[in-house]
This record gives C-alpha cells, sequence and structure tokens, in this order.
C-alpha cells in the first residue's frame, strides 16, 4: 500500500499483494470502492505518526505486507504496525510524538458517548460528519448527518466537527467506516492542534469485553479493536493519543441512565434516520427503546408489530450480540408479557437479581484506563454504580463459554 497526503487530501494505491476485499478488525467484509478521500477542518502540519494512524484507520482492511508513507514516521509506530498486522511501514526515521495533556471525546451524540461526556463535563467533543464524495453517489441518503452535527452544536461544549467522505471509500457493504477507528482520523489530525494526550470513546461493557455486535459473541479480553494492548490500542499509543472508554466497564443500562441524566438529554440521539426525533422503526431505535424503557420501568412503547424483521431478530434463539441487554429489558419492563417481546420469553429465565450484575462497573475495565483519567473515572463509578462482585464480574468472563 502506497499512501500519500495532499494538504488533508488523502490517496492511496494498493500494491500487488493487497486485495480489493479486505477485513476490518472486527472481521467484517468490506470492499474498496474508490482509493481517495478528503478530511475537512483539519491542519496540514500535524505530526507525521497522526498522518500515518490516521491513513491507516482507511487503509488497513486492504494492506497485506507492506505500507509506504509519503513522510517518515516513528519507529514506535512502525513497531505498533509491525507486531498488531504484520506489515512492514517505510520510511522510518521520525522522532515519536509527544502525548498532549488534553482529553477529548469522539462525540456521536449517542447514548453512550454522552454517558463519556459526563464523566468528564469538561472534556472537548470532536464530532466526525459525513460529507458528500464529489464523484460517488450517496446510496444511504437516509442517513442524516446534518441532524447529528446540529444536536452536537447545541450542546454548548467546546467543538470540533470534522467533515469527510472517507466512508464512500467502501462500495460493500455500504457507505461507513473502512475500521471502526476511522470515526477517529479527524481527531488524530487535530491532536497536535488541541495539546490531545488521549480520544475517548464510548464503547461499553458489550462493546469492549463481550465482544459486541455479531462477530465475538464471548469474552473478550483481548479484543483487537478496543483492548489497550490489542493492535488499535497500542497503535493509537504509540502516536501519543491512547485510547480511553469511560464507559468500557458498564453495560448500555448505565450509559443509558447516565444520558438521560444529562445535562445533555436533550441532544441525545442514536437513530441516523429521523429529523426532528427517532424514527421509532429502525431496529437500533427498537434496541434503545427496549433498554430506555427498563431504564425507567415503563411499558415499551414502539409502534412495531412482532411480524417486523427488526423486531424477529430479538425474537430468535440466542446468542446474538446485545443478549444482555434484551435480557436486562425482559426482567424489568412491566408487561413484556404483553409487548412484541413477548415471544424472547421462550428463550430467558430473566429476572433482577440475574442480571443484576449489568447496573455495576467491571473493575478491570478501571484499571486500563491511562493516566491520568484513570482516578476520575474510578471515582464516579464507585460513586454511580459501585463495583461488581468477585462472582458478578465472573459473569462477563464467563459469557459465551
Amino acid at each position: 500500500m502506497r499512501v500519500s497526503w495532499d494538504g488533508a487530501r488523502l490517496a492511496f494505491r494498493l500494491d500487488p499483494e493487497d486485495e480489493i476485499t479486505g477485513r476490518a478488525a472486527d472481521g467484517h467484509p468490506v470492499k474498496l470502492r474508490i482509493a481517495e478521500c478528503a478530511i475537512g477542518g483539519v491542519p496540514d502540519d500535524a505530526h507525521p505518526d497522526l498522518f500515518a494512524v490516521a491513513a491507516w484507520t482507511v487503509v488497513a482492511p486492504w494492506t497485506r505486507k507492506r505500507v509506504t508513507f509519503d513522510r517518515a514516521v516513528s519507529e514506535r509506530v512502525a513497531e505498533a504496525l509491525h507486531d498488531g498486522w504484520g506489515v512492514e511501514a517505510e520510511p522510518v526515521r521520525a522522532e515519536p510524538r509527544r502525548q498532549g495533556r488534553v482529553l477529548a471525546i469522539s462525540y456521536s451524540g449517542g447514548a453512550d458517548s454522552v454517558a463519556a461526556a459526563a464523566i468528564f463535563p469538561e472534556a472537548p467533543f470532536v464530532h466526525f460528519r459525513r460529507a458528500p464524495h464529489p464523484r460517488v453517489p450517496n446510496r444511504w441518503t437516509h442517513y442524516r448527518s446534518d441532524v447529528l452535527a446540529e444536536l452536537a452544536r447545541r450542546t454548548g461544549r467546546e467543538l470540533t466537527t470534522v467533515t469527510s467522505d472517507l466512508e464512500f471509500t467502501l462500495a460493500e457493504p455500504r457507505p461507513g467506516y473502512p475500521e471502526h477507528h476511522a470515526v477517529a482520523a479527524g481527531a488524530l489530525l487535530l491532536a497536535d492542534r488541541m495539546d490531545l494526550g488521549g480520544l475517548a470513546f464510548g464503547y461499553e461493557l458489550g462493546s469492549r469485553w463481550l465482544g459486541g455486535d455479531r462477530y465475538l459473541l464471548r469474552f473478550t479480553p483481548d479484543n483487537p479493536m478496543w483492548a489497550p494492548h490489542g493492535q488499535w490500542g497500542r497503535l493509537f499509543a504509540a502516536a501519543g493519543v491512547p485510547i480511553v472508554l469511560p464507559v468500557g466497564g458498564v453495560s448500555e443500562a448505565v450509559t443509558m441512565r447516565l444520558a438521560l441524566g444529562s445535562e445533555l438529554r436533550d441532544q441525545v440521539r442514536w437513530c441516523l434516520r429521523g429529523t426532528d426525533g427517532p424514527c421509532r422503526t429502525c431496529g437500533k431505535c427498537l434496541y434503545k427503546e427496549i433498554i430506555q424503557a427498563a431504564v425507567e420501568r415503563r411499558p415499551l412503547d414502539t409502534p412495531l408489530t412482532a411480524d417486523r424483521a427488526v423486531v424477529r431478530k430479538w425474537l430468535r434463539r440466542p446468542p446474538y450480540g446485545g443478549m444482555e441487554m434484551i435480557e436486562y429489558g425482559l426482567a424489568r419492563i412491566p408487561g413484556v408479557e404483553e409487548s412484541v417481546l413477548a415471544g424472547a420469553l421462550d428463550h430467558f429465565a430473566a429476572t433482577e437479581a440475574s442480571t443484576g450484575w449489568l447496573e455495576h462497573c467491571y473493575p478491570p475495565a478501571l484499571a486500563e484506563i491511562p493516566e491520568p483519567w484513570r482516578e476520575p473515572v474510578s471515582a464516579f463509578m464507585a460513586d454511580d454504580t459501585g463495583l461488581m462482585t468477585p462472582a458478578q464480574a465472573r459473569r462477563v468472563e464467563e459469557w459465551g463459554s
């Protein structure tokens, strides 16, 4: 792979051994459509390691043996690329980047990132906004990046919005991030200007420790995407911007509660389709409604019926990603036996006691938060959620076994 930057425009060229269809770190196949993209609102004088890592968040799935950057990188970043992906980086002669002092939040506006913001009320936000590509048509016109960006602006927090068409590098499965970490490409290029020494994401217990979504349905301490000792964690740290997961030890029930109790409650939006509010009919709206109803101890409020595909997803026999939150909802939603979730009761014997572990913090998640942000998160969790007992922690560690 050959990578070059013209200002904030990234272009890359595949080597003979590289592949048009590759796999992201979570194992999902991604097919390349166009080998260039732009990132707006960022400086063009960032440290070369920041340019390298930002580029790698885009080109990693298709690179097999080597990556040649248009400017020298540090030995530290080159080692992280070799150890994590078996890729040889060149040229290598730059001094490593000095780690900054500021923690910023990669802010999406969803409940999880709002929960992270509640823990660090002074942290600035960096918000990624999809921009049109000059040559690739938008096949996801329902994705309202403009609405999400406006809600981020209304938070009143210190905000930098980064615009990019990098999601259009994908031909399949749809416009999206080549790697989950590409959402941070702009934040990486801003790291020197903002004096960043860490970047916080809203990934929670299910994403960090239980594998998340549909790829790894088991306890995953060595999660390649979010473990600090994983390939991406080591690479971001090598560039002086370690990944920080303030809510990595708590469930989506906790992040939902924190978000709903936050001063940013009115700006929370997980739906990518709605304009004046959530659409209420997409799969994400249903999933978050299940969690919110459980947290608020009220009946499920959805216009969907049990024959809809987005409902049937949660009625099938487990295991599946997000299963722990369905159990949590079944144990707490009043009248669930009369709701569209009634069929899920055939597969679970969930009670408040059996799902109580999802209301506390998994202690190892605190230990992996880098200093100087570990103590504030630890103090917050001790005061707000309490730590899991050893028996509850075993529920995490035996997940999927």
